[in-house]
């Protein structure tokens, strides 16, 4: 097979339609793609809406768990799962939903998503207890499986250049990470004048602009563009086991400690679900996710920068949190603003990335900012102890991989699946970074648990503390950085062996 398309696959939304109008002899004309994203806005538009919501929702509603718990009287581990229950249902269904849009339809299941999001946040309005707002969190979840995978997929094959989906998907996730950056500030000034429930509306026009834009702004699906393989529904459920379990885990094993029982026997049983849902796949007719298609080149490249990036960002993000507040001493507000160099990077990189990219290509730039990021991570682990000036240094270099990585490593997966397979594409790219992400907490949860004594969110702690609080970011910065960049150097060498064949 190919690395990219198939004779034998569905033809791409581009391609002539099968049929002649009954009012006309001429032959029917291809879709047009749109030459510039100016032609598309109209589409962007609503699918940056969609990325908007899933960056905006949970750091806004952060803010709020407080006031949460004192209006709903909920417990602390009921409010994890206000927050818990989305990424948990999120993480363990894109695949699912990934592969039921290529079956039946990218625009109609975002459509539904979007329904069921607007939906799900009107219900915010009449919940009063904490058990209610687990189920209406969970339900958004659903509504961002089904929609998140989508907008890249959709954006992907909205346009026929490598250089103007870079472009979109740049515009896309730049506002979405304006959302991530301003949601805290938004809802701590939203809770001044208004009740909680308002932060979760605001999803209902969120989601009405997205609609709009993609229903008016995308063509509805060819059928010819689309397959018809039955759902795997055993693997569906073995797949879906698998990715909950592991993004449980690494909760567990933060909350519980690595010597208790708990936390083990859910990764025990994440690794026998992986075990079966590779089986299933391997020997089923008509599989969930093709397990052939991840070996591919530009799949596998793409999945293990992702993969990479996951693993340091969210391992470093939570040790500088701990290390401003707790072991500097910084209050909150200072913390907060201790944090902007990544911020500002991942905000203002967005006009440089495209050039970036033509200049030295998807592939060179995929790798290229891969080791920018587990650069940075390793410019923490080394130096991030000493001032602040290496911790922002290493925020920054960090910021500036993933601003690039983000985006062309999912291009390049996209490029190296058949067409007809781009949002179950999309969906692995999302729950790569969503595993790797808990992988590089639950690594560093667990080196901080055994190496920390006493109560880790004291006020005050003893130069011993401060010691063994130091020793846990050296090991567990030094784990993830040769974890990571053993991922990188397999990707380099997996994409370039593949380049020499090919070329």
């Amino acid at each position: 097979m190919s690395a990219h398309r198939h004779d034998d696959l569905p033809q791409s939304p581009r391609s002539p339609q099968s049929t002649h109008s009954p009012q006309s002899a001429r032959p029917p004309q291809p879709r047009r793609s749109p030459q510039s994203l100016r032609e598309a806005w109209l589409a962007l538009t609503g699918l940056s809406a969609v990325f908007l919501f899933e960056m905006l929702d949970n750091s806004i509603l952060n803010v709020a768990l407080p006031t949460i718990g004192r209006d709903l009287h909920a417990s602390t581990i009921a409010l994890q799962w206000v927050t818990g229950a989305y990424a948990v249902v999120f993480g363990g269904l894109m695949l699912v939903f990934g592969a039921i849009a290529d079956r039946f339809g990218r625009r109609r299941i975002m459509l539904l998503g979007l329904t069921l999001l607007g939906i799900a946040s009107l219900a915010t309005a009449f919940v009063t207890t904490a058990e209610e707002l687990i189920i209406v969190r969970a339900a958004m979840g659903v509504a961002a499986a089904m929609t998140t995978p989508g907008s890249m997929a959709l954006a992907f094959r909205l346009f026929d250049t490598e250089s103007l989906r870079v472009r979109a998907l740049t515009v896309i996730t730049t506002v979405g990470l304006v959302g991530l950056a301003i949601g805290p500030t938004v809802g701590g000034l939203v809770l001044a004048i208004a009740p909680w429930q308002v932060l979760l509306l605001v999803n209902v026009p969120v989601a009405i602009l997205a609609i709009i834009g993609v229903r008016f702004g995308i063509a509805a699906d060819d059928a010819a563009d689309l397959h018809r393989d039955p759902v795997d529904v055993a693997g569906a459920v073995l797949g879906t086991a698998t990715i909950v379990l592991a993004l449980i885990a690494p909760t567990l094993f933060v909350n519980e400690g690595a010597g208790s029982w708990v936390p083990w026997t859910v990764t025990a049983a994440a690794v026998v679900a992986a075990v079966l849902f590779v089986i299933r796949e391997r020997t089923a007719r008509h599989p969930l996710l093709d397990l052939a298609l991840i070996g591919r080149p530009l799949v596998a490249s793409g999945l293990a920068f992702k993969a990479a990036a996951g693993l340091a960002t969210a391992g470093m993000g939570y040790l500088v949190t701990l290390q401003l507040q707790l072991a500097w001493g910084w209050p909150p507000a200072l913390a907060a603003l201790g944090m902007l160099p990544q911020v500002i990077v991942l905000v203002a990189a967005g006009p440089f990335i495209n050039p970036f990219v033509e200049r030295v290509g998807l592939e060179r730039s995929a790798w290229i900012s891969a080791i920018a990021v587990v650069a940075g991570l390793a410019v923490y682990t080394l130096l991030g102890g000493s001032g602040y000036v290496w911790v922002a240094l290493s925020l920054a270099l960090v910021a500036a991989g993933m601003r690039v990585v983000g985006v062309v490593a999912g291009v390049n997966v996209l490029r190296g699946l058949p067409e007809n397979r781009t949002t179950i594409g999309a969906a692995l790219v999302d729950t790569a970074t969503e595993v790797s992400s808990g992988v590089g907490l639950a690594v560093t949860g667990t080196i901080l648990a055994a190496l920390f004594t006493g109560d880790i969110a004291s006020a005050h702690w003893s130069s011993q503390q401060a010691a063994e609080f130091q020793a846990a970011v050296t090991i567990a910065g030094a784990t993830l950085t040769v974890v990571a960049g053993v991922l990188v150097g397999w990707a380099i060498v997996r994409s370039r062996r593949a380049a020499a064949r090919a070329g």
